[in-house]
């Protein structure tokens, strides 16, 4: 992607970040992966979704119509934020419903803990087919089916696989557009690195913090991390006040209650 794709998707993948709380998202990511299916396939459709000369509720009225009932909430809101962004040619805008499918699906493995697995699960078929000609030519077979080539991944990861690696990669694999298979696994493993970068901060806080107080502890923990960071918030009133922050197996207890407890402990210790 160039120019003003490569900006608009950019922007997209941020604001997808700012989801990555919503446990919905392993949904969203298969859903995502499906559209762009869809409009991979129909030609008249992508194109007039990409159509920057008609208006962006017009273009929105149409995937309302055939996407609506079809797809959950979150995912209709999303095709609508991608259909409204400017794109160099109607391929990138599938491009970009992919590499947000593929986002989506990352952000719900980072959330179960399971995206290293993921990730290695891509990496080693990517190898395997590399590893097979026959795999190559079946799988970049222009008379085969979509169906079919998914058929031949899912029988690859049978029970050996994570659900979203298999979602990934059969989706993927299905609809390769011309590409190879190698390239394909490598945009997919793009996607899970720059997942993996960010860490997760479970946040407990006595109140909801504001977008402001959101923004800064963003800020702060980064700096101290060097990482950037997903924040989950969680209410709790014991905490009395302050914030409680774990990264992993470390611990910023700056609560009230926290510093009760150690008051009272000094005070028994003496």
């Amino acid at each position: 992607m160039f120019g003003s794709s490569r900006e608009s998707l950019a922007t997209l993948r941020t604001a997808l970040q700012a989801r990555h709380s919503d446990a919905s998202l392993a949904s969203v990511a298969g859903e995502l992966l499906a559209v762009a299916g869809t409009l991979s396939r129909e030609k008249a459709l992508r194109v007039a979704l990409a159509d920057a000369g008609t208006t962006v509720a017009t273009r929105s009225g149409v995937a309302n119509s055939v996407f609506s009932g079809k797809v959950g909430a979150t995912t209709l809101a999303i095709v609508d934020e991608v259909i409204a962004a400017r794109w160099s040619n109607d391929a990138d805008l599938v491009a970009a419903l992919e590499v947000l499918g593929a986002q989506a699906a990352c952000i719900a493995a980072q959330s179960q803990n399971a995206l290293d697995r993921v990730e290695e699960e891509v990496f080693l078929f990517g190898r395997a087919v590399a590893g097979s000609s026959e795999l190559q030519m079946a799988l970049t077979n222009p008379s085969l089916s979509a169906a079919a080539k998914s058929g031949i991944v899912e029988s690859l990861l049978a029970g050996k696989a994570h659900d979203i690696t298999g979602m990934l990669l059969t989706a993927r694999i299905a609809d390769l557009r011309g590409a190879r298979v190698d390239s394909a696994v490598e945009e997919l493993l793009e996607v899970a690195a720059d997942q993996r970068k960010r860490l997760v901060a479970e946040v407990t806080s006595a109140v909801s913090l504001t977008t402001e107080q959101h923004a800064r502890l963003a800020n702060a923990l980064k700096s101290l991390t060097g990482r950037d960071i997903n924040i989950n918030v969680i209410i709790d009133r014991e905490v009395l006040g302050g914030i409680r922050v774990r990264i992993g197996d470390d611990l910023i207890d700056g609560t009230i209650a926290s510093r009760l407890e150690s008051a009272s402990r000094a005070v028994k210790a003496d």
